[in-house]
């Protein structure tokens, strides 16, 4: 049953996902691209494999993998950006490499140990558990397998907290104005949103949380002078715990 968190972030990305790749290049200064890019050099997955692609909104990550000659399966619960991903991937003609499935990360349709590595993006904000998602997430990894992920973070230096703060209360509301309503209400939520989530579960409770997933050599990097954070880590195995 869908939850009311659920029924926010639907909501949400169906009113923003028509501009959600040009709006989330301008508001980040396109340093989105480079974290998607390391999150997706993180995933070691031999060709051919398996992935699956959790909260793929437009399908960034999962086009990304796909070029990667890697099998992807990209799941989220909004149709309308599940529309616009499936436009991408055929326009770029990687409509053999990404299926696209309407699903909630917290209750995957799929057996265990299905997929050799999981990404996702994004996510962990916009459910009532995240160590019970994550749990849920690493059910289906197989053993050895890599999990990583792309969130935003909130900066430890105070002067780049400041200039974060006053960005995402003032210049973010202001210019998602400008694209539409439901940007500039997405604009005034994701600030006071990323820090109420950061001061819930900080950096270390995050890591211990993918470790009781059954997560092991978890490993972090924050990066966008603190704005964003990678982590990935790989699932227990004979190999992975020597």
């Amino acid at each position: 049953m869908a939850t009311d968190r659920n029924r926010f972030a639907s909501q949400l990305f169906a009113g923003i996902a028509p501009e959600y790749e040009r709006m989330g290049a301008l508001l980040s200064f396109g340093q989105d691209a480079g974290w998607r890019r390391f999150l997706v050099s993180r995933v070691n997955a031999i060709p051919g494999s398996w992935v699956l692609d959790a909260a793929t909104g437009t399908g960034l990550v999962a086009r990304a993998l796909a070029v990667r000659n890697l099998r992807v399966v990209g799941l989220d619960q909004s149709e309308p950006m599940l529309r616009r991903a499936a436009h991408a991937i055929w326009r770029e003609g990687l409509d053999s490499h990404v299926h696209l499935v309407l699903a909630r990360a917290e209750r995957l349709p799929f057996p265990d140990e299905t997929f050799d590595a999981v990404t996702f993006t994004y996510l962990l904000r916009y459910v009532e558990d995240p160590a019970a998602t994550l749990a849920e997430l690493a059910r289906v990894l197989r053993s050895g397998g890599t999990m990583a992920s792309l969130e935003f973070h909130v900066p430890d230096a105070r002067w780049a907290r400041a200039g974060w703060s006053a960005y995402t209360r003032v210049v973010m509301p202001a210019v998602g104005r400008l694209a539409s309503a439901a940007w500039g209400r997405t604009g005034r939520f994701l600030g006071p949103d990323i820090s109420r989530f950061y001061e819930r579960y900080p950096l270390p409770v995050q890591v211990r949380m993918w470790q009781q997933a059954g997560m092991r050599r978890v490993r972090t990097r924050v990066m966008g002078l603190g704005a964003a954070v990678v982590t990935w880590a790989i699932t227990r195995s004979p190999l992975a715990d020597e």
